[in-house]
């Protein structure tokens, strides 16, 4: 994909064991949590994403890839059945935002999850994530007040749908 000048090569393949000490980190870095809001409730907990990651890796209602970027892992993106409505969920390393890197692995991925409709949210002050999900198709629907663990309060997020 071209990005202005630059070249973005994004890949999805599936999650590989070593990939989970660089998403560890990635979904630690401080303002990506902020950003994200709807976290862990301790990013640092190392135990706690290794049995989150290990329970979602094992899942038949999960689709889960790793994001390359020129073949480095620059994030995951996954989808997963809530109420029984497929929702997506991505992460980007902040070393990649900006770069078309979501948008480039969303657009992959929509590929491969085919179902329809698919939901998603974000942080209604996440314009980057809405951006890239406006970009792909998915349509507001609404919002609701929830509570982020990375902001210690109850904010508001946007609801998406692509049919």
């Amino acid at each position: 994909m071209k990005e202005g000048t630059a070249v973005v090569d994004v890949a999805l393949r599936e999650l590989e064991d070593g990939d989970l000490d660089g998403l560890f980190e990635q979904m630690r870095d401080p303002e990506s949590v902020r950003m994200a809001a709807f976290v862990f409730r301790d990013p640092n907990d190392r135990e706690a994403f290794d049995a989150h990651m290990e329970r979602i890796r094992s899942a038949p209602d999960i689709t889960n890839r790793a994001i390359t970027r020129d073949g480095r892992l620059v994030g995951s993106i996954a989808s997963f059945v809530i109420e029984g409505e497929t929702e997506i969920t991505y992460w980007i390393d902040r070393s990649a935002w900006g770069q078309g890197v979501a948008s480039q692995a969303l657009k992959l991925f929509l590929q491969t999850v085919q179902i329809r409709p698919l939901y998603a949210r974000a942080a209604s002050d996440n314009t980057g994530s809405l951006k890239v999900l406006q970009k792909a198709g998915f349509h507001i629907t609404g919002t609701e007040v929830s509570y982020a663990n990375a902001r210690n309060a109850e904010i508001e997020e946007t609801l998406l749908r692509l049919d």
